[in-house]
């Protein structure tokens, strides 16, 4: 699936990823492959990519969770996710 990451002021990610984890209003929740549309607000806390590898462009704004599973997290203040199709927009500050 196909997940963008934008900022008021840069792209902080575009690519392809297994599973994405946010931290919503009511707890952290998880997106995968085939899921169900949806839009959300999110709180502060960190985004998580599951994926094989950041491409180097991207890679300055993560901080990788441990060297055994292939989990990268950015950290926000708050925003929005849009997931439809396979494609999400994540827009955070």
């Amino acid at each position: 699936m196909n997940i963008k990451i934008l900022t008021p002021e840069y792209v902080v990610f575009e690519g392809e990823v297994s599973s994405v984890l946010l931290p919503g209003k009511n707890g952290e929740f998880h997106i995968m492959k085939n899921h169900a549309g949806i839009v959300s607000s999110l709180i502060g806390g960190k985004v998580k990519l599951y994926a094989n590898s950041i491409d180097d462009a991207y890679a300055k704004y993560f901080t990788k969770e441990n060297e055994k599973d292939s989990v990268f997290s950015y950290p926000i203040k708050s925003g929005v996710v849009e997931f439809n199709n396979n494609k999400g927009i994540i827009l955070c500050e």
